[in-house]
């Protein structure tokens, strides 16, 4: 059940593939921490990911706390209409800077 994968595309790039969920994101927390341990973030592809949920957005908010902790910033693209309509109904689109698939 843990359908998700996060992996390192180029420097300071990323790519999530698989479900963002409440049981994936665990997991995921994990293996990005020890990739961002050596290398920080600047772009997170969510292009990839089939399905999500508020626990999907948590980790988002994760990513992007550790980036700014750290001193950077972290910018998502293709995100899945699914994620963005929930980080809507949230108020947390803003926050984010969620730029969706075309």
């Amino acid at each position: 059940m843990s359908d998700a994968q996060f992996s390192r595309v180029s420097a300071g790039r990323y790519s999530v593939s698989g479900k963002l969920v409440f049981a994936t994101a665990s997991k995921l927390l994990v293996a990005s921490r020890a990739l961002f341990e050596q290398e920080l973030p600047s772009e997170i592809d969510l292009s990839g990911v089939t399905s999500g949920d508020s626990a999907g957005l948590a980790l988002l908010i994760e990513w992007m706390g550790f980036a700014h902790k750290r001193g950077g910033s972290v910018h998502f693209v293709g995100t899945p209409a699914q994620l963005t309509a929930l980080a809507k109904i949230s108020e947390l689109d803003q926050v984010l800077s969620l730029n969706g698939a075309t």
